[in-house]
């Protein structure tokens, strides 16, 4: 009898990645949720992660391979939000959201591409955001590590189809997570990053549920798509920002003037 298919989820514990490990799972995977803290989700396996550590990554990954013999998913979904006017950020800010939202999904592609080549198979899944596909101020670390998923993943997917390996790269909109509510963890709280919650109902009209987006990710896995996004106000967004790149900096510069003007200098 052939084993289950198998996947890997960084950031499991809530969110996106407890909601894609819970949609997998309802699908017979053998899923293994990796986060910060280990979450309570029954008839999972669970380990403590963090996504920084190359070495920890690497570890957790081949132990998966190990013990079901075959690797088929691996979703880079840990991340973070950063955010506050350019003016406030330190160095602080900038390399946390490169360390969590960038090399996090290296390590995991580092760990996971060369198993997937040897066994000819897998489908490498990194979540970014609508903010690494169009002008996303107020957020600028978080938006740079963004961008720079995207290319990584759509780079990546072109080198791995000679390898029968799948990449797809996740883009949502404001989805209704923790994240929105845990702006700049660890690190001086901005003014903007305390409002994330309210200049996202304010920029999407309404958050988008996590459980929808987790079909809608996974709808786009099973069809291969290069570049998944969701829901459909951020598809129309990304066109825009597509068919007007000028026209898409003036309607960000207008936002950021209805959600939070500079602060005022001492």
């Amino acid at each position: 009898m052939r084993s289950p298919k198998t996947a890997f989820v960084t950031g499991g514990a809530s969110g996106i990645g407890r909601a894609l490990a819970t949609a997998l799972a309802a699908k017979g995977v053998a899923v293994t949720v990796a986060d910060l803290v280990a979450p309570d989700l029954r008839g999972m396996e669970h380990v403590e992660l963090d996504v920084t550590s190359a070495e920890a990554v690497a570890s957790a990954v081949r132990a998966v391979r190990q013990r079901h013999g075959r690797l088929d998913f691996v979703f880079n979904n840990a991340g973070i939000a950063v955010g506050g006017h350019a003016e406030e950020l330190t160095l602080d800010h900038w390399n946390r959201a490169i360390d969590v939202n960038l090399r996090g999904v290296v390590h995991g592609v580092h760990a996971a591409y060369p198993i997937m080549i040897e066994q000819g198979y897998g489908h490498i899944v990194n979540t970014a955001s609508m903010a690494g596909l169009v002008p996303a101020p107020l957020m600028l670390p978080y938006t740079a590590s963004k961008h720079a998923v995207v290319g990584l993943s759509m780079a990546l997917r072109a080198e791995a189809a000679a390898h029968g390996v799948r990449v797809s790269v996740v883009c949502p909109g404001f989805i209704d997570t923790p994240l929105l509510d845990n702006a700049n963890p660890g690190l001086p709280y901005t003014e903007t990053g305390a409002q994330a919650r309210d200049a996202a109902v304010m920029a999407q009209g309404r958050l988008y549920p996590v459980e929808s987006l987790a079909a809608d990710i996974l709808r786009g896995v099973a069809r291969n798509r290069a570049l998944i996004v969701a829901p459909a106000s951020a598809r129309l967004a990304w066109r825009a920002a597509r068919l007007s790149p000028s026209g898409a900096i003036r309607a960000a510069a207008l936002a950021i003037r209805r959600v939070s003007p500079p602060p005022k200098r001492t």
